[in-house]
């Protein structure tokens, strides 16, 4: 895993500004963008899609988890979120959820508060490794 002083948070976080801006908001108004390394270098993103049936929507995080499925897989290392006016933004509980099945413990996180690992943002997580035992 590359280590956090020699991954680019600021083209991560270009990446994911430019994906908030194609986020289609259009009933609460608030965009979200999303980007993130993958254990093979590629740094893939993702925006939030709202829906006029609001428990349709989806978030940025699934967009990006969708992306990386779609583009071969891999494991999310470095994560950032952003608001629509671009600044750092923390997932919800959910989508951190969603983040562990696809980074595990160990993938970082920027935040408002500096790089976390996820299993600081999401301690004692469930993930697949529960239902194998």
């Amino acid at each position: 895993m590359t280590s956090p002083a020699r991954v680019d948070w600021d083209e991560l976080r270009v990446v994911a500004r430019d994906a908030m801006s194609r986020a289609y908001a259009p009933y609460s108004g608030y965009p979200v963008g999303v980007a993130a390394l993958v254990d093979d270098g590629r740094i893939i993103s993702g925006c939030n899609v709202e829906n006029a049936s609001y428990g349709l929507g989806l978030c940025a995080e699934c967009g990006l988890v969708s992306q990386l499925q779609n583009t071969g897989g891999g494991r999310l290392t470095h994560f950032t979120c952003v608001d629509g006016q671009g600044d750092i933004l923390v997932p919800c509980g959910r989508c951190r959820q969603l983040l562990y099945e696809f980074g595990g413990p160990d993938m970082l996180l920027q935040t408002p508060e500096g790089v976390l690992p996820l299993s600081e943002m999401l301690p004692q997580a469930f993930g697949p490794e529960h239902l194998t035992k």
